[in-house]
């Protein structure tokens, strides 16, 4: 790797700016914490926790034909079945994400619990061999419901953090819708905005 393209990943990452004329520079922010997450980040929890344990509990896993909503944000017909998983990701035996997720069956082929309770993603990239392009999100404020208190460890009273999500293959074909939730405590999402002039 030359030293130019080890710089334009890094100002990719955020973690440099550049200016023609002006220079290269380190960006520094008082904002930034090791916990929180970026918001284009598709490594999943394993990568970006490297030095924490992570553990999946399995909730619900099942095969089905998707409703009209998952059809539509899926682009999928009514006889096209997905993986419908919902599981709780837990960080050093501390509860931190619940997930709910269908996968398109036809693209992300052969799902177990065994890689369920590994890394989905992994499987997906080096497994499976598609190519993950993007996504569109919506990262909002919910109010927590029974499930979120009993997997979540909170009350009615706790603010929930949710992430929605559909996620493409660089061919732009959608192979994820999923919802994740987190206590307002626990998870913060960062966004580098560079504005290019």
């Amino acid at each position: 790797m030359t030293l130019k393209k080890a710089i334009d990943m890094i100002a990719m990452e955020g973690l440099i700016f550049r200016k023609r004329g002006v220079g290269t520079f380190v960006i520094k922010s008082a904002l930034w914490n090791s916990g929180d997450s970026k918001a284009d980040e598709y490594a999943g929890l394993s990568k970006q926790f490297p030095n924490k344990t992570v553990k999946s509990k399995i909730i619900l896993f099942d095969i089905l034909f998707p409703s009209e909503n998952i059809q539509s944000l899926l682009m999928l017909e009514d006889n096209q079945p997905v993986y419908y998983l919902q599981r709780l990701r837990i960080i050093d035996d501390k509860p931190y994400i619940l997930e709910d997720t269908y996968f398109v069956a036809g693209l992300v082929k052969d799902l177990t619990e065994d890689i369920i309770h590994h890394s989905i993603y992994d499987h997906i990239r080096d497994t499976l061999g598609l190519k993950i392009g993007g996504a569109y999100r919506k990262i909002h404020a919910d109010r927590s419901n029974e499930l979120d208190w009993q997997e979540l460890a909170c009350d009615q009273h706790t603010p929930i953090l949710e992430v929605e999500q559909v996620v493409y293959l660089t061919n732009g074909t959608p192979f994820e819708y999923s919802t994740a939730r987190s206590r307002f405590d626990t998870r913060s999402y960062t966004i580098t905005d560079i504005i290019k002039q």
